[in-house]
């Protein structure tokens, strides 16, 4: 059976944590950033997890992750 090809999209917005969920980024932080407020701005560095709902997508778009 031939390999699986890894969707590269995926590959470089998703790393996959120690307790094997998926890290991703946040969004709404590349314009418009004069009316978010600071401490918004914060909260959007920090990296969220992918949610259950999407979970399997994500799995299948990186098959040996």
């Amino acid at each position: 059976m031939p390999k699986m090809k890894t969707r590269r999209s995926a590959a470089k917005r998703f790393r996959i944590t120690g307790t094997g969920k998926f890290r991703r980024n946040k969004a709404f932080r590349s314009h418009i950033l004069e009316k978010k407020s600071p401490k918004r701005k914060r909260k959007l560095r920090q990296p969220g997890l992918v949610s259950k709902r999407d979970l399997k997508r994500v799995q299948r778009m990186l098959p040996y992750a």
